[in-house]
């Protein structure tokens, strides 16, 4: 499937109400990953950049907080309606940008429209507790307040919909917002936003400035900005949360994960296949969430080890817009050779390298950042193939003799973002949760991703912070409960 060519488009910060030029002078490619051509220029924004956000955020901060809570809401439920009628050309649009599939940039803006939908809600998610004669004559109430100005810097592998896991429920519960989104493929955002000022969202309220390191740091230094959101690496996360904590802020800093899917010998071998295929491969591995361990269980092993194999031998990959794909390819060139560098180093670790995904190609885009599926056996915690955090379409395959040991090989890993276990036994399901330790479980389900209603965030070298993203964590997270006692 070839894409028409069209005209790069130079993408501007949104401050204030409008679309505005960068006052810097530099600016980096916005490149389609499967046929290298370029969409657009992205600004590397300035400081003063942030700091005219950070400003407009906050001159309309008191008048947003002002605003009645069901007149928000009714925002929000406009801006749901509009991502549902615009729904397919923004999933279309992330497939250019990205090169995932279509199908799963459809649900990546399905996840978007469950989190507007979630905040819709806000006039009775931010209801407050009351006692009265809490002492004779004496009654104590709590009000939840807003504190003012939020930011989040989000990251290139879900580009629409990480960003709605913060700036809706930030707004709705009466703050102001800047987001610094990925640089790699910010142009299907700048298009919600629009979305969002034409359901209604008041100048100043939602602001966006794009960028690196430098907008980034004065996010992070700004004295008017109480709480910043993060997505990415643990190695950044943890330092986001170090510097944006030591300027007095509230910090939710998402990291990385090497997630474990666990197969007991009582689990259907073929619904385990199909669902681990989709958790390891989907978005070409780049999630947060993808299936990175696939350890069997005794007798398990062999009839899990098969399925995928030949599953990642018959996987198409090519453009995402083509209906045939089944697997696009990764976000860049330096990606692609730093997943592939991880491919060199588990056959050099000892490894044994089954489905090999190295140059791979597709017909038509010589140019794409293409890997193709890729399978190790006898792969181990002492080895950065089964340690590091490849974010690509790669998998290892460990075999255990039982849960416990399951759960051990997990707990010799860092991260903690995520695991799930295959069976259709109620007491090893529970004994795996109850043990598991890691903060998204989930069983007989290959992507452990939490409804908007509940909170999604790792454990351990997964996440820094107190209070994870979206559900009644997000709520606490942009409110301050103020309690009033009173004697009249």
């Amino acid at each position: 499937m070839t894409q028409a060519v069209t005209e790069p488009v130079d993408v501007r910060n949104y401050i204030g109400g409008i679309w505005r030029p960068s006052s810097g002078d530099r600016t980096l490619p916005i490149q389609d990953p499967a046929s290298a051509e370029i969409l657009g220029h992205v600004p590397l924004s300035t400081a003063s950049d942030v700091h005219a956000a950070v400003a407009a955020a906050a001159e309309a901060f008191p008048a947003w907080r002002a605003t009645p809570a069901v007149e928000r809401a009714r925002i929000l439920f406009r801006l749901k309606a509009l991502l549902e009628e615009n729904k397919e050309d923004l999933a279309r649009s992330l497939s250019r940008e990205h090169g995932k599939i279509v199908a799963e940039c459809r649900g990546e803006v399905q996840r978007c429209i469950e989190s507007v939908e979630h905040a819709c809600g806000i006039p009775t998610l931010m209801m407050g507790e009351t006692l009265e004669d809490i002492a004779p004559g004496i009654d104590c109430a709590t009000y939840r307040q807003p504190l003012g100005v939020f930011a989040a810097v989000t990251p290139y592998n879900f580009p629409v919909m990480i960003p709605l896991w913060f700036w809706p429920y930030a707004v709705a519960t009466g703050n102001t917002f800047v987001l610094k989104p990925s640089e790699q493929d910010p142009l299907t955002h700048q298009r919600i936003v629009d979305l969002a000022a034409e359901a209604g969202l008041p100048a100043g309220v939602l602001n966006v400035v794009h960028g690196g390191k430098e907008a980034v740091t004065a996010l992070m230094e700004h004295p008017d900005v109480c709480g910043i959101s993060f997505v990415g690496s643990s190695q950044v996360a943890r330092t986001v949360y170090a510097a944006a904590a030591a300027s007095g802020k509230r910090v939710q800093a998402l990291g990385g994960a090497k997630n474990h899917l666990v197969v007991l010998p009582d689990a259907d071998p073929d619904e385990v296949a199909n669902v681990c295929m989709a958790s390891i491969f989907g978005s070409s591995g780049q999630r947060c969430l993808a299936g990175s361990i696939v350890v069997g269980v005794g007798s398990a092993y062999e009839s899990v080890r098969d399925r995928l194999v030949r599953g990642a031998r018959e996987l198409t990959l090519g453009y995402g817009l083509d209906d045939a794909t089944d697997m696009g390819p990764v976000i860049s060139a330096p990606h692609r050779d730093r997943v592939l560098s991880y491919i060199d180093a588990g056959e050099s670790e000892g490894a044994t390298l089954v489905v090999d995904g190295r140059g791979a190609s597709v017909d038509g885009y010589p140019d794409g950042n293409w890997i193709g599926p890729t399978v190790f056996e006898d792969v181990s915690p002492d080895m950065k193939i089964g340690t590091d955090e490849v974010f690509g379409p790669v998998v290892g395959l460990a075999r255990v003799e039982s849960v416990e040991e399951a759960i051990e090989l997990m707990h010799r890993n860092r991260y903690g973002n995520a695991c799930s276990i295959f069976t259709k036994s109620g007491k090893a399901a529970r004994d795996f949760r109850y043990a598991a330790g890691i903060s998204m479980i989930g069983v007989n389900i290959g992507v452990v991703a939490p409804m908007a209603c509940f909170p999604f965030g790792g454990s351990r070298g997964s996440f820094y912070g107190d209070l994870k993203a979206q559900g009644r964590d997000a709520i606490e997270f942009y409110t301050d409960k103020r309690v009033v006692i009173s004697r009249w």
